[in-house]
């Protein structure tokens, strides 16, 4: 017998894609363009194959859940560089996992943060922006609780909207996934909206699952992160658990790293589940991952990659009304009023594929999609064929 919650679990985006674009047939003079998927294809840094290889004794050793000390401490460096975080303010030994890329983590965290039910005996909410990344909805599916998603569209600066959540939810409220950078909209979630949203993880005691994976790709400002502003503000790492990964930072997709940090009263329990639900990051990956997190370089330059891009989409479409410049991560989410319409017209006569946006979001209680009119356009190729892209996506649309 089957698990019934088998049932809720949302569309997966990606197959109906297929079944939206499969039956057409694209121009066979054109080389087919995927820009539907973020996978990063800029070069690996050398450093992965250096480290691989001068690890490779270690393949033939199982290794430990919680990573190796000189991984966390790695870590935990970095994030004291990056966000400012005060001496004593993270525990590298108890406060920071490795993980097999953030999808395994991001999902197994409702796991670890969804039980039958609230205080008050009723079913539990998990919340999450609208549009968004498909694992929180399967996560919070399987997780038995109720997926609870909220509009995040330009009237609310492409976050969900905090000041609109009643009491009622937030006391039901189990886990919160907020991604900033946002996937799609490449928002940037401020201090201020930061800060509201972990004093109200912290007061109503539910899990605010900080999704950063995309917070060395920005514009201009480095995007700030939920313990930056916990220290900040001198409100401690409480309730607050936050994910990154060197798919994005490093162009490294294919080595599925990154790890998972904060509230050591969640880490301790999420060692532990994770030692029966997860897969162990092997020892010359770890070496790798170490390697990159202690290396700036290749981000900046990284970055300029993606800055030149978004300089690319601004000289294309920054005269066509509904084109936003995003403030961080590498997708174009643009206004075309029908995403689905849009996909095929792209596909039938530009060999091009990009996502519609309503297949990333569901509907409010209104009936409206906020990504109906979008397509999502992930600009993760190199400059010369972004700008092929760009000039048979101005033809068509």
């Amino acid at each position: 017998m089957l698990n019934p919650r088998l049932d809720r679990l949302p569309d997966y985006p990606f197959d109906r894609l297929r079944a939206l674009l499969n039956p057409i047939r694209p121009p066979t003079d054109m080389a087919p363009l995927a820009l539907s998927v973020g996978e990063p294809q800029h070069p690996t840094p050398a450093l992965v194959a250096e480290t691989l290889a001068a690890n490779a004794h270690l393949w033939g050793k199982y290794p430990p859940i919680e990573g190796t000390a000189d991984f966390r401490d790695a870590v935990a460096s970095w994030l004291k560089r990056r966000y400012k975080l005060p001496d004593g303010f993270l525990d590298a030994d108890n406060q920071i996992l490795p993980a097999s890329g953030t999808r395994e983590v991001l999902y197994l965290i409702a796991d670890l943060a969804v039980s039958d039910s609230r205080a008050d005996g009723r079913r539990p909410a998990v919340l999450m922006p609208s549009p968004f990344y498909h694992v929180y909805g399967g996560a919070a599916a399987m997780s038995g609780a109720e997926p609870v998603y909220l509009p995040a569209g330009r009237d609310t600066g492409f976050l969900p909207d905090l000041d609109a959540l009643s009491e009622d939810l937030l006391r039901r409220t189990a886990l919160f996934y907020l991604c900033s950078p946002a996937n799609p909209q490449g928002a940037v979630a401020d201090a201020a909206y930061l800060e509201k949203a972990i004093r109200l993880a912290q007061a109503h005691n539910f899990v605010l699952a900080m999704d950063e994976c995309y917070a060395e790709i920005y514009d201009s400002e480095p995007p700030p992160g939920a313990l930056e502003i916990a220290a900040a503000k001198g409100l401690g790492a409480k309730n607050i658990v936050v994910f990154h990964s060197l798919s994005k930072r490093s162009s490294a997709p294919g080595l599925r790293s990154g790890f998972v940090a904060g509230d050591k009263d969640l880490m301790i329990p999420f060692r532990r589940l994770r030692s029966y639900a997860a897969t162990a990051v092997p020892l010359p990956i770890l070496a790798a991952s170490t390697a990159l997190w202690r290396e700036e370089g290749h981000v900046a330059e990284n970055r300029d990659l993606y800055r030149a891009k978004f300089d690319l989409a601004d000289e294309y479409l920054g005269n066509r009304p509904g084109y936003t410049r995003p403030a961080g991560g590498f997708f174009l989410w643009l206004d075309v009023g029908d995403g689905e319409e849009a996909a095929r017209k792209l596909w039938a006569e530009a060999a091009i594929r990009v996502l519609p946006g309503a297949y990333l979001a569901r509907e409010d209680r209104a009936g409206s999609n906020p990504g109906r009119a979008f397509v999502r356009v992930a600009l993760v190729h190199d400059l010369a064929t972004t700008r092929q892209a760009f000039e048979r996506i101005v033809k068509v649309l």
